[in-house]
């Protein structure tokens, strides 16, 4: 057997064993949930694992009226290409850089959200660490802002600088994962090298070793490409470590 034909076969089952744990949430815990004011970021004990099960935190739902609402002039902009009914909100669990348990929480695609569900549990189930997933609102949908705080994030409404294309995040079909140790990475035409987060640059030398890369032996990296998703680190003419998008044909 294969090289790739193996990583397929163990990136099926790590997918199997986690539609195999996973129950789908009713509508009733999700409004318990919400009904209780958890937000992305919130540590999770061990007395709400008890008690409503790990499972109920992986959720998947029409946006709230109040994540919509936060959203306005932030992450959202009227458009004519992505609507509220396009996009989905999300909830999972992740452990932070301490191993904490904390809520996070995203918006993105319908077309990706049960991806981002099957690979943020098995993260969860292996303790991978995430620092912070919180809404990219609660940092002014600021690109250098967040990326700073390490959020990971999804959707944010943003053409390509200096064209008139969506980016993939416009439409929620790109995550980026760890991003103050999984930089974007450029040297620009001018010969000036472009990183973001602006304090990152240590991070672009990916031969140093460090907690937190990306890398083709990650788990996040295998679970990514196993469910279609394409690795900004793999891309030739600039590096984006953090990045990972599903083309998916809407537009």
């Amino acid at each position: 057997m294969s090289f790739i034909s193996l990583r397929k076969n163990c990136s099926s089952l790590l997918v199997s064993l986690a539609l195999t744990c996973m129950n789908i949430s009713s509508a009733s815990t999700l409004d318990d949930l919400v009904s209780i004011n958890l937000e992305g970021g919130d540590v999770i004990d061990a007395q709400l694992l008890d008690f409503y099960g790990e499972n109920s935190f992986f959720t998947i739902s029409d946006i709230p009226d109040s994540v919509w609402e936060k959203m306005q002039g932030r992450s959202y902009h009227e458009n004519p290409y992505i609507k509220r009914s396009d996009l989905s909100y999300i909830r999972v669990l992740h452990s932070d850089y301490d191993g904490k348990v904390r809520l996070g929480e995203m918006v993105c695609n319908k077309a990706i959200a049960e991806d981002l569900r099957e690979i943020f549990f098995i993260l969860y189930k292996n303790k991978y660490p995430i620092e912070r997933m919180q809404l990219a609102d609660v940092y002014n949908a600021d690109d250098e802002i967040q990326m700073g705080a390490n959020n990971t994030n999804s959707f944010v409404f943003r053409y390509i600088t200096g064209s008139n294309f969506l980016s993939y995040h416009a439409r929620g079909l790109a995550v980026d994962l760890n991003p103050r140790t999984n930089p974007y990475c450029r040297v620009k035409k001018d010969g000036t090298f472009f990183v973001q987060p602006k304090d990152s640059r240590e991070y672009c030398d990916r031969s140093n070793k460090f907690a937190y890369k990306i890398d083709r032996d990650d788990l996040a990296y295998k679970l990514f490409i196993s469910h279609g998703f394409t690795w900004g680190g793999e891309w030739k003419s600039l590096k984006d470590y953090c990045h990972f998008e599903k083309e998916i044909n809407q537009l």
